[in-house]
């Protein structure tokens, strides 16, 4: 930014954002449907038609919505992704409550921590739905690629540790019918996940285990032990003391897969990474994002030996117990 107008331009870029997120967070364009008026679309979410012919409008400018002679018709994109029964809506629903944990960053910046209730655990049923079924939209699209860098083929016994919806564990057992994989997360979270692998017609092949990823021990034999987006939710002291019982799980030979930011030496890239550090910040006790070298270090200390990144600019590292 390099005029005091760039800057202003990027520190309103809200506004768009905003207009999306209620859009989303009050299911209008379920409510636009076909095609309806502002008042027609106000009452099916109890709003003000005053204020929805506004939100309409912006939305427009947007490109989000059509407007024909004062009705309020969905695009191609928003009717296929956010109406009827396949609506992505309660994915997305996890960004509009993540709106609420940035608007702390001040005051998280000051404290040094989190200052809003940390843990799925503690959030009401409907946050922890969005937040899996966010989680399992992003994964289900980035699973295949992760199966095909990682080789599903020897496997025959996975664990995918805080393994939310299992969609990862879902894509291996796709893609091995030898492969059977345990699903370790918190009991709340496992009683989606169930519905998850129900749905993908794998409930005899991938089960869940209830358990806690910060003091558990995880069994023992496993080829394969997945943690994904799971190390920047804890502090360095505890991605050690995980990473090493999940080197202890692994048979000698066996592979341990993290997926997860890389943050360079410096940590101020890349911007995703980086940006992601403060999601931590704001929704952590004491998360953050970790440089390459420090899951290298990690994963020596768990005991792994040939610690590679398929992919040097991915988001994966592996290593393989000796």
């Amino acid at each position: 930014m390099k005029t005091i107008t760039e800057l202003n331009t990027a520190m309103r870029a809200f506004m768009e954002s905003r207009t999306l997120l209620t859009a989303v967070e009050l299911d209008v364009f379920e409510a636009v449907g076909g095609g309806a008026t502002a008042a027609e679309a106000a009452r099916k979410v109890s709003a003000d038609s005053r204020a929805m012919e506004m939100l309409l409008n912006a939305l427009v400018s947007l490109g989000a919505l059509e407007k024909r002679e004062g009705v309020f018709v969905n695009t191609a994109e928003t009717a296929r992704w956010l109406t009827g029964p396949e609506s992505a809506r309660m994915g997305l629903m996890h960004s509009v409550n993540l709106w609420r944990t940035w608007s702390t960053l001040t005051d998280a910046v000051r404290a040094g921590t989190s200052v809003t209730p940390p843990g799925v655990e503690d959030r009401n049923k409907e946050w922890t739905r969005a937040f899996i079924a966010a989680m399992h939209q992003r994964a289900a699209e980035e699973a295949r690629e992760m199966v095909r860098q990682v080789d599903a083929g020897e496997v025959r016994r996975m664990l995918d540790v805080g393994g939310g919806s299992g969609a990862y564990s879902i894509a291996f057992a796709q893609a091995n019918p030898g492969l059977r994989a345990v699903v370790l997360d918190q009991p709340h979270v496992t009683g989606l996940a169930r519905e998850y692998i129900a749905a993908a017609g794998l409930s005899d092949r991938v089960t869940t285990q209830d358990g806690d990823l910060t003091r558990d021990e995880f069994g023992e034999g496993y080829d394969l032990v997945l943690v994904s987006a799971i190390c920047h939710m804890l502090d360095e002291e505890e991605n050690r003391d995980l990473l090493t019982r999940c080197g202890r799980a692994l048979r000698q030979g066996g592979r341990l897969v993290v997926r997860d930011f890389f943050l360079n030496p410096d940590r101020t890239g890349p911007q995703q990474a980086a940006l992601f550090s403060l999601n931590m910040l704001v929704g952590t006790r004491r998360g953050a994002s970790y440089t390459e070298g420090e899951y290298r270090e990690w994963l020596r200390e768990a005991g792994c030996v040939d610690v590679v990144r398929p992919d040097a600019r991915g988001n994966l590292m592996i290593g393989v117990r000796g």
